[in-house]
């Protein structure tokens, strides 16, 4: 028997097992458990670039529980960058946080964009209770040589 035909039989029989146990009443679970993973204490990263801010909140292994962008909330070229479009995307991460029951969190803050601050206020205003703020930024120690000067 070629591995073409095996192949085709296996896939037959699969479908079949599926069948049949529809038929008796197993069936899998369909639907997300995002409502019933509840988490008190959490991360929320926020990244603000020049052009975007981008904010995360993960719980305390490290796992995204939630996030939302400047461009994910529907602004687009340089708005991404102000400080309002930060402000919206806090506030559309704050809202699912708030229904997943985080009371708690730590703030890291990394990124020399304008949405920063506005970021931190929506953040401090929303009711949770923050542990620490820290920023993040990577900062080169004398790291990599500029490139040479214009010769005009």
């Amino acid at each position: 028997m070629s591995k073409i035909t095996r192949r085709r039989r296996i896939g037959i029989t699969r479908r079949r097992i599926g069948i049949t146990r529809r038929r008796i009443g197993i069936t899998r679970r369909i639907g997300s458990r995002k409502n019933e993973r509840r988490i008190f204490k959490g991360v929320i990263h926020v990244r603000a670039s020049f052009n975007n801010t981008i904010v995360t909140v993960t719980d305390i292994r490290g796992q995204a529980v939630s996030w939302s962008s400047a461009g994910a909330c529907g602004f687009k070229g340089k708005k991404r960058g102000t400080a309002f479009a930060a402000q919206t995307a806090v506030e559309n991460v704050i809202g699912t946080l708030m229904d997943q029951g985080m009371n708690r969190a730590d703030v890291l803050v990394s990124g020399p964009g304008s949405g920063r601050d506005t970021a931190l206020r929506t953040i401090r205003k929303s009711g949770i209770i923050l542990n620490y703020v820290r920023d993040v930024t990577p900062m080169p120690h004398n790291g990599c040589r500029p490139p040479k000067k214009r010769r005009l």
